[in-house]
Parts: C-alpha cells; structure tokens; sequence
C-alpha cells in the first residue's frame, strides 16, 4: 500500500519524475506549471522544505513500494486553524481509490497532528474525478471562483 509521507530532501528525483510524467495528463484538468517550474526544480523543492519548516505549509508525497511517487497532497496558507488542500495523482493511479485513501489520511494528520480544524479546496469545474474525491471525503461544495481564469468550484471541510 502507498505510503503518505511529508516532503523530504531525498525525494526530488521522484518527484520530479512524477511532474513530468504527468505534465501533460495534468494539464488537461489544471493549469500547466510550465516550463520554469522544470527548470527551477531543485530551487522550488529547497524553498517548499524551508516553508514547511515555518509551518505554513505541509506538503506530502504517496510513494509507492518502490519508491516512485504516486501522488502529492499538500495543505497551504495554514493560519488560524484552517488552510487549503491540494493534490494531483499519477495518471497509472487514477480509477484506484487512491486519491480518495490520501484525501482521508490528510484529513487524520491535520486534525490530529497540525491542530487544523477546517480545510478548504478548489477544482477545475471540468475535473469530475477531483470533485468525486471532495465529495466523497466529506467536503462540500460553498461557491464559485476561478482557478487561473478557467471556472472552479470552491469546496471546505469542518474537521472537528
């Protein structure tokens, strides 16, 4: 089973062969990174860590087995006792369960490891299978908004 485990130096390399295995399969369901984020990797990884080690991040990696990465889910802008999830699932995972297993353990740790008492999200109004995920680990949907300009949907989670 897919372990979820808080971002770590030693896991760029998989991480960044993650990225751009999925790159394209990505941005048929959110905004492309683009090219700089590629280029940049070691430096965008080395200031994530540093955020994290402030606490106003946490951001976590699914590896599998044999160490490649699977996923990422992380929670940003954490102040107050709330902040936002995110995540994005390899393509070969898509269909398993996965994204909704990981969507559940974030859950557990934020309320039980980082104290958060409310989540919240966003997802592209084309991306079906994210809203499935939101839906089905308990969150619901509060609005609208726009995620770089394409249409969204804006979802929160009460965690106590």
């Amino acid at each position: 089973m897919p372990e979820l485990q808080l971002l770590r130096p030693e896991h760029a390399p998989a991480l960044l062969d993650f990225e751009r295995e999925n790159r394209a399969y990505f941005a048929r369901w959110v905004p492309d990174r683009g090219d700089a984020y590629f280029t940049e990797f070691a430096d965008i990884h080395q200031a994530r860590l540093a955020e994290q080690a402030t606490g106003a991040c946490y951001f976590h990696v699914v590896v599998d087995e044999d160490g490649s990465v699977l996923g990422r889910i992380n929670l940003v802008d954490v102040e107050d006792g709330t902040a936002h999830l995110g995540y994005r699932i390899a393509e070969r995972a898509t269909g398993s369960g996965l994204a909704t297993v990981a969507v559940r353990r974030i859950l557990r740790l934020a309320a039980d490891s980082y104290g958060l008492h409310t989540l919240f999200a966003e997802t592209t109004r084309v991306n079906a299978g994210s809203r499935a995920v939101l839906t089905r680990t308990g969150f619901r949907c509060v609005g609208e908004t726009t995620l770089e300009g394409e249409p969204a949907l804006r979802f929160s989670r009460s965690l106590t």
